[in-house]
């Protein structure tokens, strides 16, 4: 053997923290999942193989029956549209973890959180901690939220054993962490926001919360790709995920549960930001639609389903000669690999010419829609665009198109069409058996004109009545 393989062989690997490959010499980044920090040294590993004997327990085991859980019920925030993505309210010793891009409002809903909170918690505070701004500055919104009370406490911190220490001092029932990247330990290595730093803090804070009971949200920031900064293992770690999301340009905000260990993790909540602060929209289907006195071309109205909230969404197509060799293709609050999809199966079954025109398509209100119930709304907006001919005002499209051309069924009929016609629609296009009578426990709406078809030819026919 030469000795040049007996070095190989001794060569120590490297492994990734989050997905478990290994490498033969550390690096920044794992080649595999892309994530930094996660390359662990050889003795990192080592030191976790060792055997462990076994030690005290904390509590001895039950019987599941025998568990009290009035302890783990949850309370109402104060915020309805936030106690709809929660499924109820915040349930103590739950750690949730707020995540949205800068300026969306985070800080805005938190402090009405715990404003709300420590308003009706009969004497228990409520404690906001920033890392990212000065006590005074936190004041100054407060004040001008109206969110001042003699139970919610401010402090702003850095430090980990610092937080401990408000935490032991005011002993709150709800904690905010504003940031959780901007908070560190000195037991740790490395900067404030790092991948250690952040596994580190986040593991101390919900190690207390669960101890004491004490409902936490911590605020992450998001890359600029949109996904949460940090090590993935701090979504696993906490027990809600909710994203914050919105245009800058739009008063419209969305929470949109991704992970909930206590309710459902596909709800949504409607806000709306304005000066004097955020509230919630508890009927949010008539932002997503424009208003005109005569129907224009290149519009059609679908019904997306956000968890159990059904909400119309206008999907909007202008086709355009195109200047140059290659037409281009624009896409605004849709999946853009989707419209792609549909622009394809549109010209091939539809028999509508696109491929030499340009193509814009966008949705209304800053809603982004990626149901694929939305493709037949937004094939005939492309094809009422293309012809240059409204499609009637009081319609409505819902259903997925397949590249066969067909028109797929959806779920959750029933209730886009009880929106629908709660809004004043008398006409909808629906995919073949389909329909509520057959599929859902509620009746077809009086007053609407449910439309059955089986194919996007037979959907477009619409545009020659």
């Amino acid at each position: 053997m030469t000795k040049t393989a007996t070095k190989s062989r001794e060569r120590p690997s490297y492994r990734c923290e989050e997905c478990g490959y290994t490498v033969s010499k550390w690096v920044g980044r794992c080649p595999e999942c892309q994530a930094w920090g996660s390359i662990t040294e050889p003795g990192a590993i080592a030191a976790a193989l060792r055997a462990i004997s076994a030690g005290p327990v904390s509590a001895p085991a039950r019987p599941i029956a025998e568990v009290d859980v009035e302890a783990a019920r949850s309370r109402p925030t104060g915020v309805s549209e936030l106690d709809r993505v929660l499924g109820g309210g915040l349930v103590p010793g739950a750690v949730l973890l707020l995540a949205g891009e800068p300026g969306v409002g985070k800080s805005t809903l938190l402090l009405e959180v715990a404003r709300q909170y420590a308003a009706t918690a009969d004497g228990v505070p409520a404690l906001y901690l920033t890392g990212e701004e000065s006590a005074a500055q936190v004041r100054l919104r407060a004040e001008r939220l109206d969110a001042l009370h003699p139970a919610l406490y401010l402090a702003a911190e850095t430090d980990l054993s610092a937080v401990l220490g408000h935490l032991d001092a005011v002993r709150p029932g709800l904690v905010v962490v504003d940031s959780v990247q901007t908070v560190s330990s000195g037991a740790v290595d490395g900067a404030a926001g790092g991948v250690t730093q952040i596994r580190a803090v986040t593991a101390a804070l919900i190690a207390v919360a669960k101890e004491r009971g004490i409902a936490t949200i911590l605020v992450g920031h998001v890359t600029k790709d949109g996904a949460i900064a940090g090590p993935r293992v701090l979504e696993h770690l906490v027990d809600v995920v909710l994203h914050f999301e919105g245009d800058r340009h739009s008063a419209l905000r969305l929470v949109r549960g991704v992970k909930n260990r206590f309710g459902p993790a596909d709800e949504v909540g409607c806000f709306e930001l304005h000066d004097a602060g955020i509230r919630g929209v508890a009927d949010p289907s008539g932002l997503f639609l424009s208003r005109r006195a005569e129907p224009v071309p290149g519009t059609c109205v679908s019904v997306t389903l956000e968890g159990n909230r059904p909400l119309l969404a206008e999907v909007q197509a202008l086709v355009a000669r195109s200047s140059y060799g290659t037409p281009r293709r624009a896409v605004s609050g849709l999946d853009s690999a989707r419209v792609a999809m549909v622009l394809a199966v549109t010209e091939r079954r539809g028999r509508v010419q696109l491929g030499i025109s340009d193509v814009y398509c966008a949705t209304v209100g800053g809603m982004r829609v990626t149901e694929p119930a939305a493709d037949l709304a937004l094939a005939l907006a492309l094809a009422s665009a293309a012809h240059d001919t409204p499609l009637p005002t009081d319609l409505v499209a819902i259903g997925e198109v397949g590249l066969s051309g067909d028109v797929r069924r959806v779920p959750g009929v029933g209730r886009r069409l009880g929106e629908a016609a709660r809004l004043g629609f008398r006409r909808a296009l629906i995919p073949t058996n389909s329909g509520p009578s057959r599929r859902d426990s509620d009746p077809t709406p009086s007053g609407l004109d449910v439309i059955e078809v089986a194919d996007l030819s037979a959907a477009l026919g619409i545009l020659r009545q």
